[in-house]
């Protein structure tokens, strides 16, 4: 079982930075693949980073390729996503979630957090 709690979100305008934090619960962080989801209001849930067990692989969205990065610590349970250049589409809730497989689609992951809500104002 793991725990995952997210950190980070805010109000911010167009053109700033926000650094979202994921801290995980459980000794077996380093085996999971963790990923990054948003959803806006009235649309599904996306995809938008991940990055695998050890930190050498990532991939992202094109839609925030080049402006986020995703990176993790394994020795603080916890997973990061450093948003740039944000812009008022990428305001959603954020969620952080944990998976065996290291992939792009929601049903892969097993367990998520609670999100954090990202504002971006014009």
């Amino acid at each position: 079982q793991v725990q995952l709690v997210e950190s980070g979100g805010g109000l911010v305008q167009a053109g700033d930075s926000l650094r979202l934090s994921c801290a995980a619960s459980g000794r077996t962080f380093s085996s999971y693949a963790m990923g990054w989801f948003r959803q806006a209001p009235g649309k599904e849930r996306e995809f938008v980073a991940a990055i695998s067990w050890g930190g050498g692989g990532t991939m992202y969205a094109d839609s925030v390729k080049g402006r986020f990065t995703v990176s993790r610590d394994n020795a603080k349970n916890t997973v990061y996503l450093q948003m740039n250049s944000l812009k008022p589409e990428d305001t959603a809730v954020y969620y952080c979630a944990a998976a065996r497989v290291f992939g792009r689609t929601r049903n892969e992951y097993n367990y998520w957090g609670q999100g954090t809500q990202v504002t971006v104002s014009s």
